[in-house]
C-alpha cells in the first residue's frame, strides 16, 4: 500500500475499544476517528488511541473502511450507510438481526462494489489457523465444543448464550465442515443462558456445541474425533494437541504378562498473535486488495441462520417443558 488506509471506528463499547486500540497500532491504518452516542465514552477511547470523534457522516466522508461495533439491531441501517458512501465494512458477530436483512444488505454491498467481512474472530486465532491445515488431512467423525464462564463483570449481555458464544463455535464448525447441514437438536436452560446443540451433516460428520453463560468456570474448547486420532484446541492458550495410540503390545511384568496400548501426543508449533489483530490486519489487506475476505458476509449469514435456528429450537423445548409442568394431572 503506497497510501495507509483511513479506518473509522463505530461503536466503541466493550469491543469497539480495541478495533480503536489495533487500528491505532497497524502501520498501513490511520485511524481517522471514532463514533459514538455515548459522546464521553468516544472522547475517551479518542484520547486513548491518538484520534477524534466524529459524526457519522464526517466519519463516512474521510475512512476507506470502518468497523461497525454497535448492537446488533443498528448493524444493518449502519451497514448500509457505509456502503452508500463506498466504504468497505467488518461487522462484528451476529453479522445482523435477521437473515432477511443479511441477504439484502450482501446484495446491496454487490452492487456497489463495497468489502463486507464479519467479524467471526476466532478464525483468526493461531490454534484456529494451525487446525485448519490439521483438518485437511483427517477423516473426521465428530466435533465437540464447549464455550462456558460466569456473566461476565462491568456489562450487561441481551443476547442468548447461543448468540453471544456459540455463534463463535458455529462459526468454526462451519468453515471446517464444508458440507450441508442435515439435522439440528437444540436444548436450552435458564432462557437459553445455558444451551447445547447436536447438529448432523450430510457427509456423516456430527458435531455437539456447548455454550453457557451461568458456568463458574471459564471454557474455551474445541475436540476433533477422526479415524486415527483426537485432536484437543484450547482457544485461550491457543494451543492443539493431536493424541494417538501406538501399536499395543504385551509385556512381561515380574512374571505376570501385562497389555500395554501407550498414547502418543503431538503438539504442533502454534505462532503466536492477538486475534482482533490478525483479523482487522487481514481486513484492511482484503478491502485495499478487492481480494475475498477470509469471514465473507456470506460466510456470516450461513452462521446467523443456523444459529438462530438453534436459539429458538432451545426456547421452544423450554416451553414446551414448562407447559408440561403447569397441566393438571
Amino acid at each position: 500500500m503506497s497510501e495507509p488506509a483511513n479506518a473509522a471506528v463505530i461503536g466503541v463499547g466493550s469491543m469497539g475499544r480495541h478495533h480503536a486500540r489495533v487500528y491505532s497500532e497497524l502501520p498501513d491504518v490511520d485511524l481517522v476517528g471514532v463514533v459514538d452516542a455515548d459522546e464521553e465514552t468516544a472522547t475517551a477511547v479518542a484520547r486513548d488511541h491518538g484520534t477524534r470523534t466524529m459524526a457519522m457522516d464526517r466519519a463516512l466522508e474521510v475512512a476507506d473502511v470502518a468497523s461497525i461495533a454497535v448492537p446488533t439491531e443498528y448493524h444493518y441501517p449502519v451497514a448500509n450507510d457505509c456502503i452508500d458512501h463506498d466504504v468497505d465494512v467488518l461487522i462484528e458477530k451476529p453479522f445482523v438481526d435477521t437473515a432477511s436483512r443479511g441477504r439484502e444488505l450482501l446484495s446491496n454491498a454487490r452492487s456497489a462494489g463495497v468489502t463486507v467481512q464479519v467479524g467471526h474472530i476466532e478464525r483468526f486465532n493461531p490454534a484456529v489457523r494451525t487446525l485448519g491445515e490439521i483438518v485437511a488431512d483427517l477423516d473426521v467423525i465428530a466435533i465437540e465444543a464447549q464455550r462456558l464462564g460466569p456473566p461476565p463483570e462491568g456489562r450487561a449481555v441481551d443476547d442468548s448464550a447461543v448468540m453471544d458464544l456459540m455463534i463463535h463455535d458455529i462459526d468454526v464448525l462451519l468453515s471446517l465442515v464444508d458440507d450441508d447441514v442435515t439435522t439440528v437438536a437444540a436444548q436450552g436452560a435458564r432462557d437459553n443462558r445455558y444451551a447445547s446443540a447436536s447438529v448432523a451433516f450430510d457427509s456423516g460428520v456430527v458435531a455437539n456445541l456447548t455454550a453457557s453463560r451461568v458456568t463458574q468456570e471459564k471454557v474455551r474448547r474445541l475436540s476433533i474425533t477422526a479415524a486415527n486420532c483426537r485432536v484437543n484446541v484450547d482457544y485461550t492458550d491457543q494451543t492443539v494437541e493431536i493424541h494417538r495410540h501406538s501399536m499395543p503390545e504385551y509385556i512381561d511384568d515380574n512374571g505376570d504378562l501385562r497389555y500395554r496400548h501407550e498414547s502418543i501426543v503431538e503438539r504442533p508449533t502454534v505462532e503466536n498473535g492477538e486475534p482482533l489483530k490478525n483479523e482487522l490486519r487481514s481486513f484492511v489487506r482484503a478491502a485495499t486488495s478487492d481480494a475475498t475476505p477470509v469471514v465473507t458476509g456470506e460466510d456470516g449469514l450461513r452462521v446467523l441462520e443456523l444459529a438462530r435456528r438453534i436459539d429458538e429450537l432451545a426456547a421452544d423445548e423450554q416451553r414446551a417443558a414448562a407447559e408440561t409442568e403447569v397441566r393438571p394431572r
